[in-house]
């Protein structure tokens, strides 16, 4: 795991996992080999995990440069691997909370959907999925995401007409659930890990695959379509 990309800190039950890659955080092979490896490590250490982005930003999306090179496997590999990330985060054993310290759009914004509670800073940040207005289609799994979290009278404008919001704003669509002062952040996210770690890590579980078992099964059937 590469500490240029996710650096990892347990802090009591806490797995704090700070994702800084020095510029977007763009969810690259690298930095979703580098989360993963994080959360196999939490999952063996912790009893709840925050990931943080770095100062501006949660994730600015998938590797445009990869993107924008043409060459369809590695497109379509790290298309796989975001959504396959997606997935672990949205059916993760452990309580999962995302700290937002400011811009989250597309692949970004998609984690953010997986995440159990998505707490941002009170900062001029955009939050959303952008593909449509940038030219792409969203893949299966983030319109299945969309649709299990936002708000049903936000789909159409987040998803199909690319709108992007404050984070204030991001609240009532259903990117983000609570928005603290900047400053504030970061205790309040662990925090709010602090006291989801205390639930039974079994029942907590069992009860969110209950809750989200069909999805999940979507989810596995699309990220077989992507190529």
């Amino acid at each position: 795991m590469s500490d240029e990309r996710v650096r990892y800190e347990l802090r009591d039950d806490v797995a704090l996992l700070h994702w800084d890659d020095g510029k977007a955080n763009v969810v690259s092979p690298a930095a979703q080999a580098d989360l993963n490896a994080a959360l196999d490590r939490a999952e063996k250490e912790a009893k709840a995990v925050v990931i943080s982005g770095r100062a501006g930003r949660f994730s600015a999306g998938f590797d445009l440069g990869i993107m924008n090179a043409g060459d369809a496997r590695a497109i379509a590999a790290m298309v796989r691997g975001g959504g396959e990330l997606g997935l672990r985060l949205f059916s993760f054993p452990l309580p999962t909370v995302a700290a937002v310290h400011g811009h989250a759009l597309a692949m970004g914004a998609v984690l953010l959907m997986a995440i159990d509670e998505r707490i941002a800073a009170d900062v001029p940040a955009k939050v959303g999925l952008n593909e449509t207005a940038i030219g792409m289609t969203l893949p299966g799994f983030a319109l299945i995401l969309a649709r299990e979290r936002l708000a049903p009278t936000h789909l159409v404008r987040a998803a199909a007409n690319a709108e992007l919001y404050s984070p204030a704003d991001a609240v009532e669509a259903g990117f983000i659930d609570q928005v603290v002062p900047a400053d504030e952040l970061l205790g309040v996210a662990l925090a709010r890990a602090r006291t989801l770690a205390q639930l039974n890590t079994r029942a907590h579980h069992a009860t969110k695959l209950a809750l989200r078992g069909p999805v999940i099964e979507a989810l596995r059937a699309s990220l077989q379509q992507v190529e």
